[in-house]
């Protein structure tokens, strides 16, 4: 058992590392749960699509609405405490949905509500969250240890929590969301146990809140290679997401797949994510961070224009494989190298700004691949994404070795108080 141990999280990255781990592949497993939960949850009270759509909508719609306060909230305040506090205000709402669901009072409008306070709370949470592994483990550790916590997130969350969580639904509709009350209750009592130092990290703050958001957002366009980064991630969550967007009716009319093909379409993502959790480690000893950057991204593109032209359900799903191989590698790495180039200070709201670039891309890109698949049919926001995924990694080619080497010189001006 001491030589899995090790082998998943090794001594080097500490005790509390390993307490962190836990609890975010706990909080996986809750959140994997409600991931198929939730969905049944609202169909059991509405057939209205636009209700249904609406439910996905108020699970994102937090991270553009507060998703900046939430990183210059963890950046002023104890952020241990911000975790604690955020993840026990989800487990409130949970009660009160739980209860509404076993007095029989539970409504279409309740799960709504519901569904937006903990996408809210989950906001903060996060936001958090992301800013402990550099305060944890050592530069050169943090490509390794962001892999094994998204290893958490695409066993737990992606492969496991979702079964789970339509299983459990099955024998009642509260039993899940009273799993993923005891999944976020244990994952509150390991957190409070991390050894982090107490207090904010800038002591004390005499700026208004606003001026916070506003240096983080100033901080990153003032980093060259942090912000063509953001650039990049935000460009390819657009092109990524309008050729998603439409990927369900891509399987049923294009490759004739069916519903369940369509699952397997996103089984094969998931296993190729796992694999890479294998690879990543020896990935990032002996490629070049850049050429592994650039590798991804090529990918990427190439993902694209194979899906624009295959008609293959097997083309399909090895593509699939190597899309969930490939973006696991790459969003750890991009993680890593930011978490590396940002000042401890501004880890939250440097880190916000990058969740909301990635939503809001996400928004505009899915609206996108609706309108270019109704009037160019529904490949057409494949050749899209091929080509404004391209364009992109041709313009950024050369300074993706700068961005992949960032931490070598970070000495970026912080804005000075009162400035602006």
């Amino acid at each position: 058992m001491s030589r899995v141990v090790e082998a998943v999280a090794p001594a080097r990255l500490g005790r509390d590392f390993r307490v962190l781990m836990a609890s975010t592949w706990i909080s996986n497993l809750g959140d994997g749960i409600a991931l198929a939960a939730g969905p049944l949850l609202v169909a059991s009270q509405t057939r209205s699509p636009a209700l249904v759509s609406m439910a996905l909508l108020l699970v994102g719609l937090p991270w553009l609405l507060f998703g900046l306060l939430a990183g210059a909230v963890a950046d002023r305040v104890d952020r241990q405490r911000m975790v604690l506090v955020a993840n026990s205000l989800r487990v409130v709402v949970l009660l009160a949905l739980v209860g509404s669901i076993v007095t029989g009072v539970v409504s279409i409008a309740v799960v709504l509500g519901a569904m937006f306070l903990l996408g809210t709370a989950e906001v903060f949470a996060d936001t958090a969250y992301r800013t402990f592994l550099p305060m944890l483990v050592e530069k050169r550790d943090l490509g390794i240890a962001n892999a094994r916590l998204q290893a958490g997130f695409i066993t737990l969350n992606q492969f496991a929590g979702a079964p789970i969580g339509a299983a459990l639904f099955a024998l009642g509709m509260a039993v899940p969301f009273g799993v993923q009350i005891g999944c976020g209750l244990l994952a509150v009592v390991l957190v409070s146990r991390m050894a982090l130092p107490p207090g904010p990290v800038r002591g004390e703050v005499d700026t208004h809140v606003l001026r916070d958001i506003a240096d983080g957002v100033r901080w990153l366009m003032g980093h060259p290679p942090v912000r063509t980064l953001a650039l990049v991630i935000v460009t390819f969550n657009v092109t990524w997401a309008a050729s998603w967007s439409v990927l369900v009716l891509w399987s049923l009319d294009v490759l004739h797949m069916g519903p369940v093909g369509y699952g397997l379409l996103t089984t094969a993502s998931a296993a190729g994510g796992l694999v890479a959790t294998l690879l990543y480690g020896r990935l990032e000893r002996r490629v070049p961070l850049a050429t592994l950057m650039r590798t991804c991204l090529s990918l990427e593109v190439l993902m694209h224009l194979g899906f624009a032209v295959t008609t293959t359900a097997w083309i399909a799903v090895l593509i699939m494989f190597g899309f969930g191989l490939y973006a696991f590698v790459w969003g750890t790495l991009s993680q890593a190298i930011r978490q590396r180039a940002v000042p401890r200070e501004y880890q939250g709201r440097v880190g916000s700004v990058y969740s909301v670039a990635i939503y809001g891309g996400v928004v505009a890109g899915s609206a996108l691949g609706g309108l270019i698949a109704e009037r160019g049919g529904i490949t057409a926001p494949f050749w899209f994404a091929f080509a404004g995924s391209g364009l992109t990694l041709l313009l950024v080619w050369r300074q993706l070795g700068h961005i992949a080497h960032v931490d070598d010189d970070t000495r970026v001006q912080a804005p000075e108080a009162g400035a602006g």
